[in-house]
C-alpha cells in the first residue's frame, strides 16, 4: 500500500525543494509516515537521482545508513564484494561493511567520480551522503532513487524486524549535516592544501579528497566544493564535546582566512554546546 505525498508534477515546487536530504525539507514527509504508521517513507529529487529514507517512527536516515543497509543485504550474496563510499560518509560505514564481509573504498565526493571509480574497481555498490546511490547488482552502476526504494522494500519484505529495530542493531556517532561555507572559487583549493598542510603535522589525515582528519574518537572532514565557491565540512564523534572541540579546531584555523564566512560552521558549535 502507497500512500503518496506531493505528487503533482509543478516545477515551481510549490512545497518545498526535493531535496530528500535536508531534514528541514522531509518533516512533512516524517508527520504522514506517523500519521499512517507506515513502515517507512521515501522520497525523490527532482530528477529522481537521490533518494531520501524516513523510518517507522518518522526519524529521517541519513544517506550513509541508507547505504549500509543496502550493503549488508547484498553482502549475503556476494561475499568479498567492493563497496565504494564517499569522503563525507559516516566511519560506521566502514565498519558495517568489514563485519557483513566486504571491502570498504572510500573515494572523491561527487557523482561521477564515484561511477567512474566504481567501473574501475568493479563494485557491487556505491554511494554518497548527498544520497546519490549507485547499485551495480544486476543493474548498471546508475544512481536510479527507484531502484533504491525497491530494494529497501525487498529488505524489509524479508525482515520481521522494523526499519528502526534493523538500523538500530548499527553503531551510531554524533555527526552534523554537510556545512557548506562561501569561499571564493580563487582560493578555495589554495586554502584546503595550507589547512591540509597544518593537519597533517598533528593528525593522521586521509587525503583523497581535501583532508578527513582522524581524531582520537572521530573525524572532521574539510574538502573544496566541486561544484559551487564554498569549502564543506563534516564532523562524527561519539558524544557532544568531542565534536564541538573538532569543530573548534577547524574554526581556529579557518580564523586565519578572512573571505570564509564561518557563520554556518558556528552555528553547529552553537547547536551541539546546548
Amino acid at each position: 500500500e502507497v500512500v503518496c505525498l506531493f505528487c503533482e508534477s509543478d516545477g515551481t515546487f510549490p512545497n518545498h525543494l526535493p531535496n530528500p536530504e535536508d531534514p528541514e525539507l522531509t518533516k512533512d514527509l516524517e508527520a504522514k509516515v506517523v500519521e499512517v504508521g507506515a513502515d517507512f517513507g521515501i522520497g525523490f529529487d527532482g530528477d529522481a537521482d537521490r533518494c531520501g529514507l524516513i523510518d517507522d517512527h518518522g526519524h529521517h536516515v541519513s544517506a550513509d545508513r541508507l547505504i549500509a543497509l543496502l550493503a549488508q543485504d547484498m553482502l549475503t550474496r556476494h561475499p568479498g564484494a567492493k563497496i565504494v563510499y564517499d569522503v563525507k560518509a559516516s566511519q560506521m560505514l566502514d565498519d558495517v561493511i568489514r563485519a557483513a564481509g566486504g571491502e570498504p573504498i572510500m573515494w572523491k565526493s561527487g557523482h561521477s567520480l564515484m561511477k567512474l571509480k566504481m567501473k574501475e574497481v568493479g563494485a557491487l555498490l556505491g554511494g554518497e551522503v548527498s544520497g546519490h546511490i549507485f547499485i551495480g547488482e544486476d543493474y548498471y552502476g546508475f544512481d536510479d532513487a527507484p531502484l533504491v526504494a525497491l530494494k529497501t522494500l525487498e529488505i524489509l519484505s524479508k525482515q520481521h524486524d522494523s526499519l528502526s529495530e534493523i538500523l538500530g542493531r548499527m553503531p551510531a556517532m554524533l555527526a552534523t549535516p554537510e556545512i557548506i561555507l562561501s569561499t571564493p572559487d580563487a582560493v578555495k583549493f589554495e586554502i584546503i592544501n595550507e589547512l591540509k598542510s597544518k593537519l597533517a603535522a598533528e593528525f593522521p589525515v586521509i587525503d583523497v579528497d581535501g583532508a578527513r582528519v582522524q581524531f582520537g574518537k572521530g573525524w572532521g572532514l574539510v574538502r573544496a566544493s566541486n561544484t559551487q565557491p564554498a569549502i564543506t565540512l563534516r564532523f562524527e564523534a561519539p558524544t557532544a564535546p568531542d565534536l564541538v572541540n573538532y569543530m573548534q579546531r577547524f574554526s581556529t584555523l579557518l580564523s586565519k582566512y578572512g573571505e570564509i564566512d564561518q557563520a554556518k560552521l558556528k552555528a553547529q558549535i552553537s547547536a551541539f554546546s546546548k
